[in-house]
């Protein structure tokens, strides 16, 4: 189990570099050297980021992506919804229905009680505490 996925590491990577470089427009290009994420990742990641409002995208010579949102304010958790889906660590083996055993199963409660203390931890991590000064 993963509790990122390649999409939300690299938003995260991506957001960092932004939060770095907040006065600057870059381009899709120009992450590509800079961060060595794949082309089509790092274009379907700046386009969701864009239509979330976190980046704004410039047109035409001299374009490219800027952050629009505060560090401050993106969350680990948000990413996560945005690229991955609601946070569940664990799935019922009954995915099409629920579980009839939900309420009595102490395997379930045990494991739900974890993903909210999980889940706790990743809200409280933004993109401006992750910044790493110097680069």
């Amino acid at each position: 189990m993963k509790l990122l996925t390649r999409h939300t590491d690299y938003a995260v990577r991506v957001l960092n570099y932004f939060a770095l470089h907040s006065d600057e427009t870059v381009s899709v290009a120009g992450l590509v050297k800079v961060l060595k994420i794949p082309r089509p990742f790092l274009r379907k990641i700046t386009q969701v980021l864009n239509r979330k409002g976190i980046l704004r995208s410039y047109k035409g010579k001299g374009g490219g992506f800027m952050l629009s949102a505060d560090p401050g304010g993106i969350y680990l958790a948000d990413l996560i919804e945005i690229f991955q889906g609601p946070f569940i660590l664990n799935e019922c083996i009954f995915k099409k229905r629920a579980c009839p055993n939900q309420v009595a199963c102490v395997l379930h409660r045990k494991i739900r009680t974890i993903e909210k203390r999980v889940a706790g931890e990743l809200e409280a991590i933004n993109i401006a505490s992750l910044v790493r000064k110097g680069g």
